[in-house]
């Protein structure tokens, strides 16, 4: 059997005006992450995991911001289209892990929904997806609320 790993990071400032979309779903806040699509942080990261594992490059080689087809896109939309991908590869997804940092707001009442649309969007099991959220304890520019970090990481296999 032919098993990769990938590993993906990605960080998005947050700003007024904008929605927070985290893991496919939108978390009540007052500001938002910048960004080209919707600036789902964990999404980019989780797609940059793939990707990295099946060694095709990154999200935006194939989904690129200079595009006017993928302002605002969803990113649910495009985990989709990577899951597709990897799929004309000959890959399957084994499972995948999701570490959101961000000092605000608290996103433990959310894992649960995060965590059921990422494995809907792989086709895998919830018990294959692990989401968890983490403060940065005040430090750098999450601790300060200046944006939000991501880092993922995913099993694949042929």
């Amino acid at each position: 059997m032919d098993i990769r790993v990938g590993n993906g990071f990605d960080v998005h400032r947050l700003v007024e005006e904008r929605e927070l979309w985290l893991g496919g779903v939108k978390v009540p806040y007052h500001m938002g992450l910048l960004g080209h699509s919707d600036a789902d942080v964990a999404l980019h990261a989780l797609s940059d995991a793939l990707l990295g594992a099946a060694a095709m490059r990154d999200i935006g080689y194939h989904f690129p911001d200079t595009d006017e087809a993928y302002r605002g896109a969803d990113s649910r939309v495009l985990l989709r289209r990577v899951r597709e991908l990897l799929a004309e590869a000959g890959y399957k997804v084994g499972n995948v892990d999701l570490t959101i940092m961000a000092q605000a707001p608290k996103l433990l009442d959310y894992i649960p929904v995060m965590t059921e649309r990422i494995a809907a969007d792989l086709e895998v099991d919830v018990s294959a997806v692990s989401v968890k959220a983490t403060t940065t304890e005040r430090l750098g520019f999450t601790g300060r609320g200046e944006g939000i970090a991501a880092m993922a990481t995913a099993l694949i296999y042929r």
